[in-house]
């Protein structure tokens, strides 16, 4: 299992720098939309439904959205992101009280919360140089793997039992250490204003977690382990993206607000 899941992983991480860094960026923008519209099909297994039409469905709803706001992208894109942001806010305080009933209705409009925000944030950083999509994905990476060495190790407080009983507090916090080192590792060969940048950094690291727990909830209404199979060992689409979709809006929008963008 451990040998799929790295050789799944190298494998994932080579066609990623392809995209980023080899292909035209027409096409490279095109595989994000077609990774986000892999991610609504999963998505469409949380409904509730095992209509195949109603899936399809789905799927096509998520890509008139991208479509549609792919044309007026500048002046939208902004707005999504403001709401993305309110919307994880929300889902942080869900997760305090879940379990609790996900109606059919709010499975389709949180899907749409999560990923076109997911999709805007994700082409605004491409465009703006796949070296700062880059390091959206070590944070989110640093975070997601501090934590698991840590819970490993040292985990014994229950992060979020009746949403992820393996994820832990003492897991949470090695993974936001793995941020901080990773932040001011990067200090050494970028220059950088770390009053600014470790606490934005510590906030992407947290979100992201935040991310991991609420697809988790729709994962458990849902009955299912994994969203989909798509990464042997690692489980679909959703699954190695759900942290990122909850730090992407954010991390563009501290980019906004810093001059970045």
């Amino acid at each position: 299992m451990l040998k799929t899941r790295v050789i799944t992983a190298v494998i994932a991480l080579l066609l990623l720098a392809v995209v980023l860094f080899f292909l035209p960026a027409k096409i490279a923008e095109s595989v994000i939309a077609l990774a986000v519209i892999a991610g609504a099909w999963e998505w469409s297994g949380f409904l509730g439904s095992k209509s195949t039409a109603v899936r399809v469905g789905y799927v096509v709803l998520i890509g008139a959205l991208l479509a549609a706001i792919a044309v007026p992208f500048a002046e939208q894109s902004l707005l999504v992101l403001q709401v993305a942001l309110a919307w994880w806010l929300l889902a942080f305080i869900w997760t305090f009280f879940y379990p609790t009933p996900i109606p059919g209705a709010l499975r389709w409009i949180c899907g749409v919360l999560v990923l076109l925000p997911f999709y805007v944030a994700l082409i605004e950083l491409y465009r703006l140089g796949p070296l700062w999509l880059l390091f959206l994905l070590l944070i989110v990476w640093a975070a997601d793997m501090g934590a698991f060495f840590a819970g490993k190790t040292m985990g014994k407080v229950k992060l979020a039992p009746q949403i992820s009983p393996g994820k832990t507090w003492e897991g949470a916090i090695g993974g936001l250490v793995a941020v901080i080192v990773l932040t001011v590792g990067r200090s050494f060969f970028v220059e950088s204003n770390l009053a600014i940048l470790l606490p934005f950094c510590l906030a992407i690291g947290a979100i992201s977690i935040v991310g991991d727990l609420t697809v988790s909830m729709f994962k458990r209404t849902a009955g299912v382990k994994d969203s989909g199979s798509l990464f042997p060992g690692h489980g679909g689409v959703l699954d190695r993206v759900d942290s990122i979709a909850a730090a992407a809006p954010l991390f563009v929008l501290g980019m906004h607000m810093m001059g970045g963008l």
